[in-house]
């Protein structure tokens, strides 16, 4: 599956927010779409999902474009993983990953034996089945966001969409979820799109990244290559060094802010 847009610009009223922007995500692949503060990142989210109309070009999954899929057949698709900002109803874990098996299911329907195993799977895919009867309520962000991937995770989606699915967590729970989102795209072949305030995630995580700057001005390619000091100085107006280093074998790189832009 690749799911691809194609020259998308979206304006509110007359000011342009997204010019011109184009890329695509393959299966098992993830995309990092980062930027600084209302550059865009959210509305883009919305844009490429059809939650909001595009002003010109398109959202396309296999060159079709996603416009002539009916709301139940893009949900079957496609799936959104909001941030988690606490939940206001108090349903237990277990219900609210259930809740993601509604395009499947027809209307006035009861779940049946295959949408609560395919709950339990879900649910034991991202290490949570110990919280299947504890209250949304009373989750901690962390395990609140584990919850929610897993509800995207049950409808089954050949894309998975998440927004800033580890601010506000802690170093911990940071790395837990960005793990999981990793094993997932690999193992079940997910393509992933993630919007992200973290330079460092992207490098970790992802294999393109999209780096959103003013209108028409946007950079998408490989990560490593996006990812670069001068592209995060005009970018977030920060001065940074990226670093090479090995730990046990394995090389990683950091995006080390040194200062802020004179």
């Amino acid at each position: 599956m690749i799911f691809s847009v194609e020259n998308g610009s979206f304006a509110y009223k007359k000011e342009e927010i997204l010019t011109n922007l184009s890329f695509s995500v393959e299966s098992g692949e993830i995309l990092a779409i980062l930027g600084s503060n209302g550059v865009g990142k959210t509305t883009l989210l919305r844009c490429m999902m059809g939650l909001l109309p595009w002003k010109s070009g398109r959202s396309t999954i296999d060159g079709r474009p996603i416009n002539e899929f009916t709301s139940r057949q893009l949900w079957r698709i496609l799936s959104y993983v909001p941030q988690a900002r606490g939940a206001s109803f108090a349903y237990t874990a277990r219900e609210m990953v259930l809740l993601g098996r509604s395009a499947h299911l027809d209307v006035l329907k009861q779940p049946k034996q295959k949408d609560l195993d395919i709950v339990e799977r879900s649910m034991e895919e991202v290490g949570i089945i110990h919280l299947a009867e504890k209250k949304c309520t009373q989750m901690s962000g962390g395990e609140l966001q584990m919850v929610l991937i897993a509800r995207a995770l049950t409808a089954e989606p050949q894309l998975l969409v998440l927004d800033e699915p580890e601010s506000n967590l802690d170093f911990k729970n940071q790395l837990i979820i960005l793990d999981t989102i990793r094993r997932l795209a690999k193992e079940k072949h997910i393509s992933t799109i993630i919007n992200t305030h973290y330079p460092d995630h992207a490098l970790k995580l992802s294999d393109k990244a999209l780096l959103l700057q003013q209108p028409g001005e946007n950079k998408y390619g490989a990560t490593a290559e996006i990812i670069n000091e001068e592209n995060m100085r005009c970018s977030f107006g920060v001065n940074v060094s990226i670093p090479d280093f090995c730990v046990d074998g394995i090389r990683y790189n950091a995006v080390v802010p040194l200062s802020i832009v004179s």
